[in-house]
Formats: C-alpha cells, sequence, structure tokens
C-alpha cells in the first residue's frame, strides 16, 4: 500500500478547500516585540506580528529574562526528569505557590502546557469519580474536549454560554452523581466572554464542581492578573481554574488551583502530569517573575485595552466587519478561506503585517477569519499601517463594509 498517497491526497484535499495551513519562519527578536524577523528563500526581512499570544510582551520583558537566566545558571537546563523520578525542584515549589496565591486558592500543580493540564486534569476528574458526567459548553477548546472524551463518562453539551440550558441538563441528572461543570471564561475565537456568576449559580444549585479554563485571561483580567474570575469577585466559588502560562505570561506550561485535596488527586493520578518530564526550573522562574511583576502593574493591561480599543474604533470607521465583544480579541471577518488566506499572504509579502488566517477545523466553514490581538507595545504608526493595509485589501478582494 502507498501509504504517502494516501497522506498526499488528504492535503491535496486540505489545499483544494482553502483550508491548508503554511507557517512563516519568523524569529523574535529581543526587546523588539512585536517586530520580528521573517526568512524566506535565504532571505530575511522585518515584520510586525498582530496575532501573537503573547498578549502583553511579557516574553520580552526584563525581568523575566534575568530570572530565566539567573535560573539557568544556578540550575543548568533541563529539569532532568518527571517529578516521580526527579522530585520537585525547588522553582516549581515556588512557581506553584505563585499560582495558588494568584487565584486564591490552597495548592497549585503544573502541566507542561495548557492543552495537557486540560486534557489531563478532566480526563482524570471523569474516569475517577464513579458515575460523573462532563457537562461541556459547546464552543469548548479542543485540549477540553479531549480531556472529556478520555474519561469515558457521560459526556453533555450545552448550549454556549446558557446558563438557562445548563439547568435544563443538570436538572435530567440524579442528584448523587459526581457533576462537573466544564466552561471557559474567554473564549480565543470569537473573544467572547462567559456569564460566570450566572454558571456558577446553576452549578452550585445542582452539586456540580465546576472546571474553568482562564487560559486567555490570566494575567489580563483582574486586579493581579488573576483572570475574569478574579475581576468579578468569583474566583472563590469556582472549584478548580485553570490556567497557561504560555500567553498572557509569556513563557510556557499550563497549571490547575485548587483546593489542596482536588490538586492532590489530580497529581497522583493523571497520566498527563505523572509520566512527563517536568518544566526545565528556568521556564519556572520565569513564569514566576512574570506572575509576579503582572500582580502590580497595571501598565500592560492599560496599554492594551487602549490599542484594542484604537483598532476597534479605526476599523468602524473603515467599515471593516470584526466581532463585537467585550475582550482583547478583535476577530476581523472574511467568510472565506481562500481569500483569508490570500489577505494574510498579501498583508505579509507585501506590507510586512504577520497575521494567521483562521480557517476550518479553528472555526466553522463559513466564519473564517484574521484574528488581531494588539499589544501595549504595539505604536499608533503599526495601527495606521495596518488599517491602511485593511481598507486596500477589503477593496481589492470585493469584500463587503460593515455599515457604521
Amino acid at each position: 500500500m502507498d501509504y504517502d498517497a494516501l497522506f498526499r491526497s488528504q492535503l491535496d484535499t486540505l489545499r483544494n478547500d482553502g483550508n491548508y495551513r503554511v507557517f512563516a519562519e519568523l524569529e523574535r527578536t529581543t526587546g523588539a516585540f512585536p517586530r520580528a524577523r521573517r526568512y524566506r528563500d535565504g532571505k530575511a526581512s522585518d515584520v510586525t506580528v498582530w496575532c501573537s499570544n503573547d498578549y502583553l510582551g511579557m516574553g520580552q520583558n526584563p525581568k523575566v529574562l534575568a530570572a530565566m537566566h539567573e535560573a539557568i545558571d544556578r540550575t543548568g537546563a533541563g529539569a532532568g526528569g518527571t517529578r516521580n523520578i526527579s522530585g520537585n525542584t525547588h522553582d516549581h515549589v515556588l512557581l506553584e505557590r505563585e499560582l495558588a496565591d494568584l487565584h486564591g486558592k490552597e495548592s497549585a500543580l503544573l502541566f507542561t502546557s495548557g492543552y495537557v493540564s486540560n486534557w489531563a486534569s478532566l480526563a482524570t476528574l471523569g474516569a475517577r469519580l464513579p458515575d460523573a458526567v462532563i457537562l461541556s459548553d459547546a464552543l469548548n477548546h479542543a485540549s477540553m474536549i479531549e480531556g472529556i472524551r478520555h474519561a469515558r463518562c457521560e459526556k453533555r453539551l450545552w448550549k454556549h454560554n446558557d446558563p438557562k440550558d445548563l439547568e435544563r441538563q443538570l436538572r435530567d441528572i440524579a442528584p448523587g452523581r459526581p457533576k462537573i461543570v466544564a466552561f471557559e471564561s474567554v473564549y480565543s475565537m470569537d473573544g467572547d466572554i462567559s456569564p460566570i456568576e450566572e454558571i456558577l449559580d446553576v452549578a452550585e444549585k445542582y452539586g456540580a464542581m465546576t472546571y474553568l479554563d482562564e487560559v486567555h485571561a490570566v494575567g489580563l483580567y483582574g486586579p493581579r492578573g488573576g483572570g475574569v474570575a478574579e475581576e468579578r469577585g468569583l474566583a472563590d466559588r469556582v472549584t478548580l481554574i485553570e490556567g497557561t502560562l504560555g500567553k498572557a505570561f509569556g513563557v510556557v506550561g499550563g497549571y490547575i488551583t485548587g483546593s489542596a485535596a482536588l490538586v492532590d488527586f489530580i497529581r497522583s493520578f493523571a497520566s498527563g502530569f505523572i509520566f512527563t518530564t517536568s518544566l526545565p526550573p528556568a521556564i519556572a522562574a520565569g513564569a514566576r517573575a512574570s506572575i509576579a511583576h503582572l500582580k502590580v502593574s497595571q501598565i500592560e493591561r492599560q496599554k492594551q485595552r487602549e490599542m484594542v480599543r484604537k483598532l476597534r474604533s479605526r476599523l468602524d470607521a473603515m467599515g471593516i466587519p470584526h466581532l463585537p465583544n467585550p475582550s482583547h480579541i478583535v476577530p476581523v471577518m472574511v467568510k472565506d478561506p481562500v481569500k483569508c488566506k490570500m489577505i494574510s499572504d498579501i498583508l505579509l509579502d507585501d506590507y510586512g503585517i504577520y497575521v494567521q488566517p483562521i480557517n476550518y477545523p479553528t472555526v466553522p466553514k463559513g466564519t473564517e477569519r484574521l484574528r488581531f490581538t494588539p499589544s501595549p507595545m504595539h505604536t499608533d504608526g503599526d495601527l495606521d499601517h495596518l488599517t491602511r493595509a485593511l481598507s486596500d485589501l477589503w477593496s481589492h478582494c470585493a469584500l463587503s463594509r460593515a455599515v457604521a
């Protein structure tokens, strides 16, 4: 059998549908974010990145870099293995204390990524709690879906951000069964924010534990960057808060926070924690420095929100359609996979603007978009250049404009 022919056939289908993904070769430049170097055909050029999940530019923050350098000099490169083999490094322990404090919880546990923390935690809860049922928001992230699938327990989907539909489904479940309500605070593709208080009210009414993914909110919302739950004074009511170190905190890794018993339960039974080499101590040190800084500094959040406001205002003035939402994510709607990729390519090749096209399966067909995440480091000049380019391309591609 010609396996390569089977592979090529499915790749050709992706190309024909306009959903084949091509990744630009970029190099971040220390101290120059959001600038980067692009390499193509043996040549290098400067580009401005408009779609980074390093939302606040903390991956370039001098405090973070200094902490990582110090940790490398002190401990070396790697962690030496899983924590079951190599033990808890001091930097892991300090970071978990920092994270528990950030969310006002008794304990925290580190994972190698936010994807793994969701997958491992939900799979463990669903599999180990007898006769459990997980109730998942219909638009939850792929990592949550994968975790729930591996739990092999009963799963129910409730309509996106709809507490009434959640209550309808909880009402039908026997009172004595363990119930886990899994949802996100900020949804990364549409940028909408969940009605956390109403969801908690319903979950508590029916004795369900709550699992809140704050991946796209930690560092950005709340007086200390604890996420939307902190901002709304609700963190103490959430059973488990999950987050990442790889977005607004600018490093890499995932984590959960909760009661000491809950976190110890996940630590003891989650294969995604037990059998994976732990994060290097230098990563943990950098993340701790980033979290500590954002607990007290408001400058990055304030500047970012101002840049988001300016971008939305410019798009409105030019009639460039974007989804209205209360978050930092600005989805510019193209609604055509071929044109979405074409606009992305032209922006990169002709204007030095890097923004990835978001096509199926990340978003449903017919909702293709360019996902912009303005940072505190973007300038008004960057904004002028971007919006002029988008206006030119909107006309070039004969795309409809929004009515002001």
